[in-house]
């Protein structure tokens, strides 16, 4: 197993949990992004800097994820992608997305930007906080203590 990081836009929080899973469990962890980040020096972690181009992290990501390896996202798109290859999707928000529960998001994230077209100000999604922070990590450990080493 593997965990990809979508790493963009990613809160250093969310890395800096990533770093230590990665380091305490021997998973490797690939950060991909269109911005050079600074990593720790680990032979568990690594970078991929891939063009600017659109949607090229994500393409980069589903050329390189097998089944059972877990990505980190908020891209609902991309989401949608690892889980039909068999991957396993955690938002940086501590939601878990299977293939019983990406659909469903799918639809709700097609809506809200049908809505967006329609001239209709949906708001956007609120700042990162401590809780978020605290539902990642309490997700992110119940999926490796169920999947690593299994």
């Amino acid at each position: 197993m593997k965990i990809y990081l979508d790493a963009d836009a990613s809160p250093v929080a969310v890395r800096e949990i990533l770093y230590r899973a990665s380091e305490r469990l021997k998973v490797p962890l690939v950060l991909v992004a269109n911005t050079p980040l600074k990593i720790p020096q680990s032979s568990a972690i690594s970078f991929v800097h891939v063009s600017a181009g659109f949607d090229e992290a994500d393409d980069w990501i589903t050329g390189m994820v097998e089944d059972g390896d877990l990505v980190i996202t908020e891209d609902v798109p991309l989401a949608d992608r690892v889980v039909s290859r068999g991957g396993f999707v955690i938002t940086t928000r501590g939601k878990l997305y299977t293939r019983d529960t990406i659909k469903e998001r799918l639809v709700m994230r097609d809506l809200m930007e049908e809505l967006r077209g329609s001239g209709i100000d949906t708001g956007g999604p609120a700042p990162f906080s401590p809780r978020d922070r605290n539902a990642f990590a309490a997700c992110l450990d119940r999926f490796l203590s169920a999947n690593v080493g299994k």
